[in-house]
């Protein structure tokens, strides 16, 4: 689960770590208000989505003067932002985060993970901040330092120390980023974070070091135990179709192909959607309906795919083990019956009772394309997807 930057940095803030003065708004009424109660002269106006690149799509800019402030405030708000990460389609602005403006000096890069390589939490930092840290990492990765802590252990003094002066910060700058790192990795290993970053931490003209920008992903398995947390979620930045998909307990991610696919398993899923590649197609989504799904469930996997415009093709791939496979087949009937599919329908079906469900597919006298291998499935319908 993703927050807002403003969110975030609510989060740090009661870690200790220092951030700018800021106000979420909703409005530029908002907007303006905000600027008397952070005071100043200068002021910064962020589009909160959850994607990074707002600045390099208009989403970030600077104001001198409450005019400045309710002009870019107006400008910002309902805007659809386009970055690299939101697709072509981008993300409507609904929010803001008005924030005091802050003399940089120098910026940096600190980034926490799960190295599932190492099972260890792996924080890296890089004097290279306020860029992408993909493309620092891969043009100069000798100006990325990574570190791993055990799980349960504390990022020590020493250490956070060690690396804030690898990023060049000295004396008492040095020491207020080492604290600030230890208090990073606090926060993400007792929030249940699937990643921490800053970026820029900044060095100011005064020799402060700030968090300029904050972003905080959560693991949604571990959300029980954080409510607060589940109280940030913002559904408006979420797939519609993946909410409903949580919702009937199946796991779904929209694609950009024609080519649905229904899967049982996350392992087969993944393998459904690289065959289909192999012969020419592109899969329309992810989704797995787990080992025990229902007629209910399948249902509303069809639903869901169905509201693709672009999808020219389903293909249904189940491998039944847990899952008997004239349950499955029955399933499937039911739920084509019901729902008015309006695509080719591919099915291919294997494992416990795979004749007798079979069987079943036949005897439905439903139209529907029948394949006994994954490569036979996964040439139909990138055939009956017209690819």
């Amino acid at each position: 689960m993703k927050v807002h930057e403003y969110q975030a940095k609510k989060i740090l803030r009661d870690y200790g770590v220092r951030v700018p003065a800021g106000c979420a708004c909703f409005s530029v009424a908002e907007a303006v208000q905000a600027t008397e109660t952070i005071g100043g002269d200068r002021w910064v106006i962020k589009a909160q989505i959850h994607a990074g690149g707002r600045g390099k799509g208009g989403g970030v800019r600077l104001a001198r003067s409450i005019e400045e402030v309710a002009s870019h405030a107006g400008d910002i708000l309902g805007m659809q932002l386009v970055t690299h990460q939101t697709g072509p389609r981008g993300q409507k602005v609904e929010r803001l985060l008005v924030e005091q403006g802050i003399d940089i000096k120098a910026e940096f890069y600190v980034g926490l993970v799960v190295d599932r390589a190492s099972q260890k939490v792996a924080m890296m930092v890089s004097a290279e901040g306020g860029t992408e840290i993909e493309e620092v990492a891969q043009v100069t990765p000798e100006r990325v330092c990574q570190f791993t802590v055990e799980p349960g252990k504390e990022l020590g003094a020493a250490d956070a120390l060690q690396l804030a002066q690898y990023i060049g910060l000295e004396q008492g700058s040095a020491r207020n980023a080492s604290t600030i790192l230890q208090q990073l990795y606090r926060a993400f290993w007792e929030m249940d974070a699937s990643l921490a970053e800053i970026n820029p931490l900044v060095l100011t003209n005064d020799g402060e070091v700030i968090a300029l920008d904050a972003k905080i992903n959560f693991d949604d398995n571990a959300l029980f135990r954080h409510p607060e947390v589940l109280q940030m979620r913002d559904l408006a930045e979420e797939d519609t179709n993946e909410i409903a998909a949580a919702n009937a307990g199946l796991s779904y991610i929209a694609l950009e192909g024609n080519i649905g696919c229904l899967v049982n398993g996350a392992g087969l899923a993944m393998a459904t959607m690289d065959i289909i590649k192999l012969y020419g197609g592109e899969p329309a989504n992810f989704l797995d309906v787990g080992g025990g799904a229902t007629t209910e469930q399948v249902t509303e996997a069809f639903k869901i795919m169905l509201k693709n415009p672009n999808l020219e093709a389903i293909l249904v791939n189940i491998f039944g083990g847990i899952m008997r496979c004239d349950v499955v087949a029955e399933g499937l009937v039911q739920a084509a019956k019901v729902v008015k599919l309006g695509v080719p329908l591919v099915v291919r079906l294997e494992g416990t009772n795979v004749e007798l469900g079979r069987q079943i597919l036949q005897d439905s006298n439903l139209d529907m394309i029948t394949a006994s291998t994954m490569a036979d499935a996964a040439e139909l319908a990138v055939t009956a997807a017209g690819a």
